[in-house]
């Protein structure tokens, strides 16, 4: 004791802070490498190459975790012995990491890495590890024929749910769709590299087509909505839609109210991707900060095509741009595609002829009858131009007539002294009949009885007011109050509860 201060040996003290430096950097460097089975998981694998190239190979890691993880040092070792070995690399929370043998055999995206790869067609293991050695993932592990992909049309291998972390075979499938990403030749590529698997069923938001086959003729305009489903606190969207441009035409977009949540403004845009048919580029996120989401099912936005192709068959899906997003980020999601076929050219299959409407038995309801040409007819379409101008599917028949009236799904409800518009189509194999249509009102009431009460009184103005203000695809709108059937609930279905005021039918 010196002065009442303890004297410190230099030697000591230094030897006694290497160790606990030393026992502080081990136990960083373990905890930062502490990862377990399914925190990365090889989530897609085109073991054939493409149809351009066999050595068009490529394998796609998935993170289902909500961390960035470092891919910095891990390796994948095939059949036990070579390795592929990620030099550096991140993969973001519920994001892919592209592995390529070479920079074409995924032309149009950027690989995550370069990685000369040697996938055998009779089947591999692969077994993933971390930068310390633990095994995070292994996939066909027996080192047999692959569980799934073809060598004859090129499909991927893909995984179907990330949360199953055992080896299962029934666990993987053969890739059914495409996110219109291209190989080396520009062929499509029968898969979704960077990008949800076609045949995913884990957890997540849905995010799909409300139609999941168009048909329809040449000249006429479709109309999709894209719709989402079991959202939890969705802030934010963006998709690459795929579609056919030798079949279709981008015509327009429209906002959705599933974001408007609150009378809350959101930032929407809509375009083709460099000004050229092909892909659309669609965007929304809510403009609140803090930002605050939405729960539940709805539709996020309507796109409209023109039919350009007499014949043809495609398919439209999600690109691999596409994501949805949480408060917090980039959420896992679920995206489902839909196909075009067009072969309904006005000639190849008779139309209905005779075609007549009547008064159905019940109140509200109209009949469509009408007589075939071709007797081997498969079935008929029947569709009702609706408040926004264009024709919608509301039912398929095998019989020669249809009532449409209050259970008609999708049809609304038939409102006195309105006239409709409808089209029935004949099919068969596959083949479109041109449309006829006929025109038919249903006079057995008042309009402004919003409540079909007989009776034109202040209920009808207070049901009126509820959905007041609101268009033809709002939450609000309710196509019974919309006595002018122009799309919009506002002053002229007013001014037929007024005309029709204290009346009784």
């Amino acid at each position: 004791m010196v002065g009442g201060v303890s004297s410190i040996n230099p030697s000591l003290y230094m030897k006694k802070f290497i160790i606990v430096s030393a026992v502080f950097v081990f136990i960083s460097q373990f905890s930062a490498q502490a990862y377990s089975v399914g925190d990365i998981v090889i989530n897609e694998i085109a073991w054939a190459g493409s149809g351009d190239a066999s050595g068009d190979e490529w394998i796609e890691l998935f993170n289902p975790t909500n961390q960035k993880i470092d891919l910095s040092g891990w390796v994948i070792v095939d059949d036990g012995s070579a390795e592929y070995k990620i030099d550096q690399g991140e993969i973001a929370p519920h994001g892919y990491f592209l592995i390529e043998d070479n920079e074409d055999a995924v032309s149009d995206l950027k690989a995550d890495v370069l990685i000369s790869l040697s996938l055998a067609n009779a089947g591999d293991s692969l077994t993933l590890k971390d930068s310390a050695g633990i095994e995070v993932d292994k996939v066909n592990s027996s080192g047999g024929a692959w569980y799934a992909g073809t060598s004859e049309n090129k499909a991927s291998m893909e995984r179907i749910d990330p949360g199953i972390t055992n080896d299962e075979a029934g666990n993987f499938g053969s890739a059914v769709s495409s996110n219109g990403s291209k190989s080396s030749g520009g062929s499509v590529i029968l898969g979704t590299p960077r990008s949800a698997n076609s045949i995913y069923g884990g957890s997540g938001v849905g995010i799909n087509f409300n139609n999941e086959k168009i048909t329809g003729n040449l000249g006429e305009t479709v109309d999709l909505t894209i719709n989402i489903a079991d959202a939890i606190d969705l802030y934010a969207y963006g998709f690459e839609i795929n579609y056919p441009s030798e079949i279709l035409s981008f015509v327009s977009t429209e906002k959705g109210t599933f974001l408007r949540v609150g009378n809350t403004e959101t930032a929407f845009y809509a375009s083709l991707k460099d000004s050229k048919e092909g892909t659309l580029i669609v965007g929304e996120a809510r403009l609140l900060n803090p930002p605050k989401g939405v729960d539940g099912d709805g539709e996020l936005f309507h796109v409209k095509f023109k039919i350009i192709s007499e014949n043809g068959e495609g398919q439209i899906s999600f690109g691999a741009g596409s994501f949805a997003s949480d408060v917090q980020g980039d959420i896992v999601a679920k995206f489902g595609a839909s196909t075009v076929a067009i072969g309904n050219v006005p000639g190849k299959l008779s139309s209905v002829k005779d075609l007549k409407i009547s008064n159905g038995k019940e109140r509200f309801s109209l009949k469509i009858m009408w007589e075939v040409s071709d007797k081997l007819v498969d079935f008929y379409v029947v569709k009702k131009l609706m408040p926004n101008g264009n024709f919608l599917t509301i039912g398929e028949t095998e019989e020669l007539y249809f009532i449409d009236g209050d259970d008609v799904q999708n049809s609304g409800k038939i409102i006195p002294n309105v006239e409709y518009k409808y089209q029935i189509i004949a099919v068969k194999d596959g083949s479109y009949s041109a449309p006829i249509d006929v025109l038919g009102i249903d006079d057995r009431g008042l309009k402004g009885d919003n409540d079909r009460s007989d009776s034109v009184d202040g209920k009808d103005i207070e049901m009126l007011a509820r959905s007041y203000d609101s268009n033809f695809g709002d939450k609000e709108y309710d196509m019974q109050k919309d006595s002018s059937f122009d799309g919009s609930i506002d002053g002229d279905d007013l001014i037929d509860i007024g005309a029709n005021f204290g009346l009784t039918y």
